[in-house]
């Protein structure tokens, strides 16, 4: 079973940065980042394919970066220009099955348990 494991959640004041890690075993076709809120439900963040393709929830585009190193098996989440509403419990999620890029939850068997990310106004 592949195992994924999330650090670097912490807290910042509106306009700071954190970077997200996310480490995995075994092979990845898929990997993605998720976030949930308090109250709300499961929100796909940012995807990136094996071949670096990438996709981008609207409400984070042009402030959140998806980026990998294959060589250590970690993706990560450059996150700039932070707002309160990006508060939320970040999960990772990768797959190995070949299928197209997506944002939904479902579409992901392996999952961490999630790093906290707080943003103050």
């Amino acid at each position: 079973e592949v195992q994924v494991v999330e650090s670097g959640g912490g807290s910042v004041q509106a306009g700071g940065s954190l970077r997200l890690s996310c480490v995995h075993s075994g092979s990845a076709y898929n990997m993605a980042w998720f976030r949930q809120a308090p109250g709300k439900g499961r929100e796909g963040v940012a995807g990136m394919r094996h071949d670096r393709r990438t996709t981008y929830a609207d409400s984070v585009k042009g402030r959140f970066t998806i980026s990998k190193d294959n060589a250590k098996n970690t993706l990560y989440l450059q996150m700039d220009s932070l707002k309160p509403e990006d508060t939320a419990m970040y999960y990772c999620a990768v797959d190995e099955r070949v299928l197209s890029l997506t944002l939904i939850a479902g579409m992901y068997k392996y999952w961490g348990r999630g790093a906290q990310v707080t943003v103050s106004s």
